[in-house]
């Protein structure tokens, strides 16, 4: 069993990961009901892919670089800001139609719900072996996701980059997950008892089911 104290620093690390949804959502929903802001961001190329990734890991660089304090301060203003990124590099999702959205969230909610619990009740730290497997495993999606963006799936190769980039995505993130849960746990067990502890950069990273 837990003591006290890492119990709840889990807790507030989740509350923190259950605001950052909701946050994204929020930003979403306001990016969706903007005409403007939907062209913006909607656009195809590799401007805008370059541009969001920019914004995605500049501002979690920024949270992850400010100190953790009590209350609302730099570090929950750019944790806000990280967050209003994802939502809206997420938003023209909506344009799939609200109840694919809406069911694609459910299944990542229960897959999400059912992997941390296995990560939570693994009787050891194995999943945190895989930090090296999942960085090849990175590298092998992000060329196949970039592969398939030349070659069209009608032909064998295109084909198989794409089903590499998405079933391999699926697996790769959900292995993550795992991952990021246990290193979650181990960083509550391990940091210093009465020192600050950061929830909000930890949420941030505990990020994989939006990928």
């Amino acid at each position: 069993l837990w003591p006290q104290y890492v119990k709840d620093r889990i807790h507030t690390t989740y509350m923190y990961f259950g605001g950052s949804v909701l946050a994204s959502g929020a930003a979403a929903a306001a990016v969706f009901r903007s005409p403007a802001m939907m062209r913006v961001i909607a656009q195809g190329g590799w401007v805008a892919m370059g541009v969001s990734l920019a914004a995605m890991i500049g501002t979690s660089m920024l949270t992850s670089s400010i100190q953790y304090q009590e209350g609302f301060g730099p570090k929950q203003m750019a944790w806000l800001l990280h967050c209003g990124v994802i939502g809206a590099v997420l938003a023209p999702l909506s344009l799939v139609g609200g109840a694919l959205v809406i069911r694609a969230a459910v299944y990542t909610a229960g897959v999400v719900g059912g992997l941390s619990a296995v990560a939570v009740c693994a009787p050891s730290d194995k999943f945190l072996n895989m930090a090296g497997p999942l960085g090849i495993g990175l590298g092998v999606v992000f060329v196949s996701s970039l592969g398939s963006m030349f070659l069209p799936p009608t032909t064998a190769l295109g084909s198989g980059l794409y089903a590499m980039s998405l079933y391999g995505g699926l697996v790769l993130f959900s292995m993550y997950l795992l991952y990021d849960t246990q290193k979650l746990i181990r960083a509550a067990e391990t940091a210093p008892r009465y020192e600050a502890y950061d929830y909000s950069g930890r949420a941030i990273r505990s990020y994989d089911p939006v990928n």
